[in-house]
């Protein structure tokens, strides 16, 4: 049947098994996350995090079990699920050549923003981010931390369903990573 994206869990995990060759990344793991819900995966290197975080993105598809994302199969809609989601990956992804809001514009072309609804998003997560005064600045100037603040800006640029952040908190010092908390309880 087609799932209700309203009523749908935001990630909905059943058994899912990934394997790299003879190495079991994941076994059949399952998982719900609610919308509305902040969920974070620790655990030691090797545990899994980062193949869920590439099948949850659709970057890898899922081997054996079920993925469903607001009830988008993740092994058949993936175009509909990129649609839902925000993505922070834990490796930069800026144009430090280019400025904060320079890379935000062509983040927001990427998904057919553009003119006045573009620029007010810009604005608004820049503000958000504590970056108004930078706007401007090239990147390359930022120190790691603000460069996170710019990356999480880029996140949310589409007004994503689903946000997904990869190690959300590498490189912000306690003061920054206290406001990433508190920001994202907000959203």
């Amino acid at each position: 049947g087609i799932a209700n994206p309203m009523t749908s869990p935001a990630v909905q995990i059943d058994r899912l098994t990934h394997r790299y060759g003879a190495r079991t990344a994941l076994h059949e793991l399952s998982l719900t996350v609610q919308p509305g819900e902040i969920v974070a995966l620790l655990g030691p290197n090797g545990s899994g995090k980062t193949t869920l975080f590439r099948i949850l993105s659709t970057l890898v598809p899922p081997q054996d079990g079920n993925a469903r994302v607001f009830g988008l199969d993740l092994s058949t809609q993936r175009d509909e699920v990129r649609r839902k989601l925000g993505i922070v990956f834990q490796s930069p992804s800026l144009d430090k050549q280019l400025t904060a809001v320079e890379n935000l514009r062509y983040h927001g072309h990427l998904y057919g923003l553009q003119g006045a609804e573009l620029n007010s998003r810009i604005a608004d997560l820049l503000s958000r981010v504590d970056l108004t005064d930078r706007a401007r600045e090239r990147v390359s100037g930022f120190s790691g931390g603000m460069r996170r603040r710019v990356e999480l800006a880029k996140g949310l640029l589409n007004r994503p369903n689903l946000l997904l952040l990869d190690e959300p908190s590498t490189g912000l010092d306690p003061v920054a990573r206290a406001d990433l908390w508190r920001y994202l309880e907000e959203v």
